[in-house]
């Protein structure tokens, strides 16, 4: 988002988050919005592109009454005025219905920073579209958490004491996304409650791990 606040004259102003599911992309959003005090929404499965400039006012603090070309206007004008970043989560779905375009105009005409995220083939969907394509001026894969995050997210999550050996395997377990990793975090927790234990390595854990793997079929 840095980058595409202080960009000079004449530059794009979309920036585009994508990875796969469970990277941390959602939270970081947030993390980004309470930074910068931008509007945030989060694209649903139904929207139509009335509902997303009405979402849009709602996060804007505007009317959100009136026809599609109205409310278009009046989020531009606020953005300007507010002088506020955007940004725009499930951004796939704006591809998958034909609405990104709506995206570049208020882009266009606000000149407010836009940053959108999505899913691994978010750039694909947009290479798609040329002239949304033309006007991104970042491109940011989400990355798996390493050892540092994952030992982050024990201290936040775990309530026991986790070993860096525990912690890197359930890292690994997870594929490195960080919803799998706070969930098997859990898993272990339960583990060392359990046991009556308040620390807890690779060599003493004997429990489960989640993968996001489906369950096996059951024999009759």
């Amino acid at each position: 988002m840095e980058r595409l606040r202080d960009r000079g004259g004449g530059r794009p102003g979309i920036g585009v988050f994508y990875g796969h599911s469970g990277f941390g992309k959602t939270k970081s959003a947030i993390y980004v919005k309470n930074k910068t005090n931008a509007a945030l929404v989060e694209v649903g499965f139904t929207w139509s592109a009335k509902t997303l400039l009405q979402r849009l006012c709602v996060e804007l603090r505007v009317e959100t009454k009136g026809t599609l070309a109205q409310l278009a206007d009046r989020v531009v004008e606020t953005l300007v005025d507010d002088d506020r970043p955007l940004i725009i989560d499930e951004a796939d779905k704006l591809c998958d219905k034909g609405m990104i375009e709506l995206v570049r105009q208020i882009h266009e005409e606000s000149g407010a920073p836009i940053l959108l995220l999505g899913e691994e083939k978010l750039p694909s969907k947009i290479a798609r579209e040329e002239r949304v394509h033309n006007r991104v001026l970042v491109w940011e894969p989400a990355q798996p958490c390493d050892l540092a995050d994952a030992r982050t997210l024990a201290k936040v999550y775990c309530p026991i004491e986790v070993a860096d050996d525990l912690i890197e395997m359930i890292r690994t377990k997870s594929g490195g996304r960080a919803r799998r990793i706070v969930v098997n975090l859990d898993l272990v927790a339960d583990f060392a409650r359990n046991a009556g234990l308040k620390a807890l390595g690779a060599a003493d854990y004997a429990g489960p791990f989640y993968t996001g793997d489906e369950p096996k079929p059951r024999g009759r």
